[in-house]
């Protein structure tokens, strides 16, 4: 056991257990495709084990994981072959208690990604603020301003009304 331990690569062990359900929720909500979330995932810890940066803290590495982890999502996004489809077939790893909660979850799932990143994290994920900000590295009064145009996005879907 105690071999075990101190083998190189424990830390990516250890760094998958605790947040790989948490990274590929995200990947999921960004890519709409369990397949691609998977992929995200795995890429992200791909290279966790290839650049091997030293953390401050846990906060400091969970912060890097979900940076690495957005920007995979957004180069599979930007793909020329991902573009020509849509699918969100593999949404249904993400949990909802009631048909209300999924149904709001699903509108989440069809907004724009920069809201729906912001959207995910601090009400599904439960981040504040300021966290936010240094994890996708925009400023505070950015993410404000993506909540709220997010939140406008979704009042707008759930009264039935076109946006301006």
């Amino acid at each position: 056991m105690q071999r075990f331990m101190s083998r190189p690569g424990n830390h990516v062990i250890k760094s998958y257990e605790t947040y790989s359900e948490m990274l590929y929720r995200i990947a999921l909500v960004h890519l709409g495709s369990r397949q691609d979330a998977e992929e995200a995932t795995q890429d992200t810890f791909i290279k966790l084990m290839e650049k091997a940066p030293e953390f401050k803290d846990a906060e400091h590495q969970k912060a890097w994981l979900i940076r690495v982890l957005t920007n995979t999502c957004k180069t599979l996004l930007g793909r020329g072959w991902r573009k020509r489809e849509v699918k969100l077939e593999g949404a249904e790893p993400l949990t909802a208690d009631s048909p209300e909660d999924w149904a709001m979850l699903q509108l989440v799932l069809a907004l724009p990604v920069k809201y729906k990143t912001v959207i995910h994290l601090y009400y599904y994920e439960d981040y504040p603020v300021q966290v936010i900000s240094k994890t996708l590295q925009i400023s505070e009064s950015a993410v404000k301003m993506r909540l709220k145009r997010g939140r406008q996005l979704l009042k707008l879907e759930l009264e039935g009304a076109e946006p301006e």
